[in-house]
């Protein structure tokens, strides 16, 4: 039980320093993302600059309140004194990653890096909705251990972002590729981790969830 504490201490530290940082980063520092920008070069389809920058507010705004909700409701504490809060943050958390994956939809065909990268984030999207689908589907059933397991699967996308730029910064600024290819490289990368990932923290949870009896 200590170990997944110190666990869920860990995401909730992780989650509030990044969701802080991408709202200063997004409506303070950066408010028209004029450096991420610069990185998209040669597009195909003209990018309608104050549409896709409203775009990107919303898309980034659902994706913080996302990744809050989840927070909120992977807490046992929270669901141990409401039921009832429990159940509507999730429908929250449903909610914006709806609209995260819809708002990504229409920037997909302008990211960085091409079509590549755009049937990238289409595979993200699809995978990311069909996952908190199936997490919906299995509490409906009254399967409390399948949801949660989904739900971690679930949460483990809306750390896209992160794991993309991380990536992307180790293959540009680390190995020297150019930036286009260390994003394509980012998505993709991101895509096998973000399954990887959360399927490793299912099978730290089941053990430390194991009751061992002691032999007399």
């Amino acid at each position: 039980m200590k170990k997944l504490k110190t666990l869920y201490g860990l995401l909730a530290c992780v989650s509030i320093v990044f969701i802080l940082y991408v709202l200063v980063e997004n409506f303070i520092i950066h408010p028209g993302a004029g450096a991420f920008l610069s990185h998209k070069t040669g597009l195909k389809r003209e990018l309608n600059l104050p549409v896709w920058l409203n775009v990107m507010h919303v898309h980034v705004t659902f994706a913080c309140i996302a990744m809050a909700a989840g927070l909120l409701n992977f807490s046992n504490r929270i669901f141990e004194k409401s039921r009832k809060f429990h159940r509507i943050n999730g429908y929250v958390y449903l909610v914006s990653v709806l609209l995260v994956v819809m708002t990504s939809g229409y920037m997909a065909p302008y990211a960085t890096g091409g079509k590549i990268s755009s049937m990238g984030f289409n595979v993200l999207n699809m995978i990311w909705l069909l996952i908190t689908i199936t997490a919906l589907v299995q509490i409906k059933k009254k399967r409390i251990i399948r949801h949660r397991n989904w739900m971690i699967r679930s949460y483990a996308f809306c750390f896209t972002n992160m794991l993309i730029h991380l990536i992307t910064s180790l293959f540009h600024q680390g190995f020297g590729l150019v930036y286009a290819t260390s994003y394509i490289i980012g998505v993709y990368g991101s895509i096998v981790l973000l399954l990887i990932i959360p399927n490793i923290i299912i099978r730290i949870i089941s053990r430390s969830r194991e009751i061992v009896i002691p032999l007399k």
